[in-house]
């Protein structure tokens, strides 16, 4: 490197942002994940050891996942590659393995492929690099914000460790801070800033755990800091919104949603209206949170209160009138609606059992009484023959055989005693006890299906 490259990269380093100045530069800077490589663990060890293998480094954004690769590629003296896989192709790939290999013969040193958001790659170009993370020509380091399981291939993921890198605690994001201000060779030491509590627990909390959002938080407001001392107003000033850690396609959707759902099969509609408000506020599709919703009132209120479903349409057809932000309230009532109901899943089961039957059993045929008679010769065939008509009956209630033959006599539908459900139940026993002093009365023998069991 000559002199005036040396000068050029020096400049650049001055001219970085906070975030990528203060990038730890070994164990003992890197703040977090003590669980993953504090002293003693595993990953650590093997670090230190040059032993390591392939991983996936696995976390939201702003944990430490470029960091550690880098770590790793200092201790162990390996030459870094860093490819982002937003920009990078096959080519890249194939000529970025050619010059391991060709280090590794001439040299003996090792590379570290380390690929950012490697869950944007796709199948072809995932398998591109398998042969060459297989036969130890690079140590491939990925990392993904999301769930590896659905978006790395299964093959490169058995020749990987999965490391699971977990948001920074709240002390380990204010020290991350604290240090910034106080480095004067790569922070903002020289400037002899101070923060006021206030101003400094907003950054904290405006961070969700993502220690490159607070740096570069902290250096935009330093950037305003009056009388040598930045506070709240130039923190508020310097971000309108706190890290984004939520992907509407990923992992916390889905985990959200789940949030939701079970917070009002749990009957909590404090956590079911915080749940949807954070899915809002995210930016999540609202038509998707109704349909969720409607799913809700038929799976865990049911029959209990049949009203829920209704509830749950109008919110449906409310927020597709109306639209964002006007429409939440619809969702919030719904929300609260389902989770403040008497709880079934009676029909839920019900519906669960049939559709296995129907999976599993033979597909008899519809009983002849079952079937309509339009034409003639359907008649002579003995379509509708024996049909009882139920309205002729007390209570429009008749008993016969409405099942295939293989079938008949199965109950699936059990209603609970909350709710609406309480008042099906007792209407079914009583139908119940109707049919069987029918039968009672025709000598055990009514001749519609006696083999009926209710």
């Amino acid at each position: 490197m000559d002199l005036f490259e040396a000068a050029r990269r020096d400049l650049l380093r001055k001219r970085a942002p906070l975030a990528d100045r203060m990038r730890p530069r070994g164990f003992d800077e890197f703040v977090g994940q003590v669980r993953v490589i504090g002293p003693g663990t595993l990953l650590r060890r093997a670090i230190e050891q040059d032993q390591l293998s392939s991983l996936i480094l696995w976390g939201p954004p702003g944990t430490g996942k470029t960091t550690l690769a880098r770590i790793v590629a200092t201790i162990t003296r390996a030459h870094f590659v860093q490819l982002s896989a937003v920009s990078a192709g096959v080519a890249d790939l194939r000529r970025e393995v050619k010059q391991a290999a060709d280090r590794l013969g001439m040299h003996g040193q090792r590379t570290i492929l380390f690929i950012d958001e490697i869950h944007r790659f796709n199948r072809a170009q995932q398998d591109a690099i398998l042969p060459y993370v297989e036969d130890g020509t690079v140590i491939l380091i990925g990392a993904t914000t999301e769930n590896p399981s659905f978006e790395v291939n299964s093959p490169l993921l058995s020749r990987s460790r999965v490391i699971v890198l977990e948001a920074l605690r709240d002390d380990d994001v204010r020290a991350v801070l604290l240090h910034a201000l106080a480095d004067t060779e790569r922070g903002l030491g020289e400037r002899h800033l101070g923060i006021d509590d206030d101003a400094l627990e907003l950054i904290v909390n405006l961070a969700n755990g993502d220690a490159r959002f607070a740096l570069n938080t902290l250096e935009m407001a330093a950037v305003g800091a009056e009388g040598g001392t930045i506070r709240p107003a130039q923190v508020v000033e310097a971000t309108s919104q706190r890290a984004g850690t939520y992907d509407r396609a990923g992992d916390a959707h889905y985990d959200t949603i789940s949030a939701l759902h079970k917070s009002i099969r749990g009957s909590d509609p404090d956590a079911a209206l915080y749940w949807l408000a954070r899915m809002i506020e995210r930016g999540d599709d609202p038509l998707y949170v109704a349909r969720r919703l409607v799913r809700a009132a038929s799976e865990d209120i049911g029959m209990a209160d049949p009203q829920a479903l209704m509830v749950t349409m109008a919110a449906q057809q409310a927020v597709h009138f109306l639209g964002l932000p006007e429409g939440a309230l619809a969702l919030a009532e719904a929300a609260v609606y389902l989770a403040t109901a008497p709880k079934s899943n009676a029909v839920y089961r019900a519906f669960d059992a049939v559709v296995g039957d129907v999976a599993t059993t033979r597909n008899d045929p519809i009983p002849l009484h079952l079937r309509n008679a339009p034409t003639g010769l359907m008649k002579e065939l003995g379509y509708g023959a024996g049909y009882r008509y139920a309205h002729d009956f007390e209570e429009g209630v008749v008993e016969q055989q409405n099942l295939p033959d293989n079938l008949a006599g199965r109950v699936y539908y059990l209603p609970t005693t909350r709710g609406y459900e309480r008042e099906v139940a007792a209407r079914l026993e009583r139908w119940r006890a109707l049919l069987a002093r029918r039968r009672s009365d025709a000598g055990g023998d009514p001749g519609d299906g006696s083999d009926v069991q209710p």
